[in-house]
């Protein structure tokens, strides 16, 4: 009987610290990401959804741009999945590239910018729990995920590029 009362007890346990976290979610995490919305919709707003698009044309046409800081600028700006429309700025040669560049990008961002990609949040918060846990600071861990996130992407951007060209040859 007893074996019976702990599995139960371990089972209801387990739903109330799910409700704790997801309370703690409700106080912090959820406000600060209506916050970054917010305020990222308020800036494309302040500069105007024209001189966003032109810059972001005039970018592309160099190659560490359009596998850097394109990308960055649509998950943060549009976060995802609407980042990937940025896409439409890139020639039909680079679009399979952004495309890698950018779902690549979806979980490095969220330490800096918790916003971009909700769902990938309970991995990097998985994450900085046990980081935080052995007294380290999460924010050095968001800020190497993201220049390490941005040489990955670049580096995926490009070669997934010339993969495209060169099967593009084939044809």
């Amino acid at each position: 009987m007893e074996v019976i009362s702990n599995v139960a007890n371990g089972f209801i346990g387990l739903f109330q610290a799910g409700g704790e976290t997801f309370m703690g979610w409700v106080t912090g995490i959820i406000p600060l990401v209506i916050c970054l919305m917010t305020a990222v919709n308020a800036v494309i707003g302040f500069i105007g959804v024209e001189r966003v698009e032109g810059f972001c044309q005039k970018i592309t046409k160099y190659t560490i741009l359009r596998y850097t800081l394109l990308p960055v600028m649509a998950d943060i700006f549009l976060t995802n999945p609407a980042q990937y429309t940025f896409g439409r700025f890139l020639k039909k040669e680079h679009k399979a590239a952004f495309y890698d560049a950018s779902v690549s990008f979806c979980h490095p961002i969220t330490g800096l910018f918790p916003h971009a990609n909700a769902g990938e949040l309970f991995v990097y918060m998985g994450i900085a729990t046990g980081i935080q846990k052995l007294g380290l600071s999460i924010g050095g861990l968001a800020v190497r995920y993201f220049v390490v996130g941005v040489i990955v992407i670049l580096i995926r951007g490009i070669l997934c590029e010339k993969l495209y060209m060169a099967l593009s040859r084939k044809k």
